[in-house]
């Protein structure tokens, strides 16, 4: 007999049975108490495959980099005429140089190149290196006596002091010996945008295509191998396949629901975790005048930080002092345009002109 006394009442207990969510703990790379510790980037491969492969994420580092160093710089002189003779591999510039070691850093957390220089120590060339054959070696003090360049069996061919390498590091934190690199944080969202993406390709082709999930009243295997070729065939040829009665019958499914939102959803959540507004690389379609030019002020500090650091490497590892142009700013124009309309920041006019003259 079923029990109906109310102190008999209990509840679930949700604390031990459902999981709440977690952060795995993470831990500095740093020196070691032995003389030399060693750093080799094992995911750079990784990285590097998601910078070619996600369109958003390259273009999104890309313009970080076009926007850091594209628009040219001003230096001395002499100093102009050493950086116009840089040639890199031979068909580079002083520019495009400091793009791609811009974009290396934010893939890999860490760009690298060789300085070559003259006899009286001047800078004759910079070299670009793949990060994936540079080592980075430091002592008990988590100071970087040399660089090495492996092969494939990670045995060092080559050895650099630290005043033959140009090393660029991305978001280093605390005495880790390495940066960090931008994909490592923007993974997950861009593993969950792309698999979305990828799911709803799949179901509209099929749709497209006419395929639906049939029960077939056949266990002859040749005839019913037979029927999924002549399926398939009618499929590939946009045909409609005419089968004898009682030979299959559709079973109907509910379409999924479009996930356009959660990709929408994703891709915003992207371009905050990479730092880029999505206004930078084009992305304008929902988005509003205001909403815009703020995002383009919020842009002016992190393309400016990193110009400035870039000088700053430059001078103190090359010892070249040198300006990058600074793009145009928005930063007056915003000021002026609050200055005209108190009350009304970051309003445009056709969000408040219905309402002029309007009586309630």
């Amino acid at each position: 007999m079923v029990d109906t006394d109310l102190r008999s009442t209990t509840t679930t207990d949700l604390n031990s049975n459902v999981d709440d969510f977690s952060v795995k703990r993470e831990q500095l790379d740093e020196e070691s108490n032995t003389n030399e510790t060693f750093w080799d980037n094992d995911h750079w491969n990784e990285y590097l495959g998601y910078y070619k492969q996600i369109p958003e994420l390259k273009k999104a580092i890309d313009a970080l980099a076009y926007w850091t160093a594209g628009r040219g710089f001003t230096t001395d002189p002499l100093t102009t005429v050493l950086l116009q003779n840089i040639t890199g591999w031979g068909e580079d510039t002083f520019q495009s140089i400091m793009q791609n070691m811009i974009t290396v850093k934010k893939v890999n957390g860490d760009s690298y190149a060789e300085i070559m220089r003259k006899k009286n120590n001047d800078v004759l060339n910079i070299k670009p290196l793949n990060p994936a054959n540079i080592r980075v070696v430091v002592n008990k003090q988590g100071i970087i006596t040399r660089y090495e360049q492996v092969g494939k069996k990670g045995k060092a061919i080559s050895k650099f002091s630290p005043e033959r390498i140009l090393h660029l590091s991305n978001d280093r934190i605390g005495n880790e010996i390495h940066g960090t690199s931008v994909v490592e944080a923007c993974k997950w969202v861009i593993d969950a945008r792309n698999e979305a993406m990828s799911d709803w390709r799949r179901i509209l082709h099929r749709n497209l295509a006419g395929l639906r999930i049939i029960e077939v009243d056949e266990d002859d295997p040749t005839k019913l191998n037979q029927l999924k070729t002549q399926w398939a065939t009618a499929i590939n040829k946009g045909e409609v396949l005419i089968l004898p009665k009682g030979t299959a019958s559709p079973v109907n499914i509910n379409p999924p629901t479009n996930p356009e939102n959660w990709i929408r959803y994703l891709e915003g959540f992207f371009y905050k975790a990479v730092g880029i507004p999505e206004v930078i690389v084009g992305g304008i379609q929902e988005t509003t005048e205001a909403s815009s030019k703020v995002g383009y002020l919020i842009f002016e500090q992190v393309y400016s930080t990193e110009q400035r650091l870039l000088e700053d490497d430059l001078w103190n590892q090359l010892g070249l002092k040198v300006e990058f142009e600074r793009p145009i700013s928005l930063k007056d124009e915003i000021t002026e345009s609050e200055e005209k309309n108190t009350g009304q920041v970051g309003f445009q006019d056709n969000d408040v002109q219905a309402q002029v003259g309007r009586v309630e």
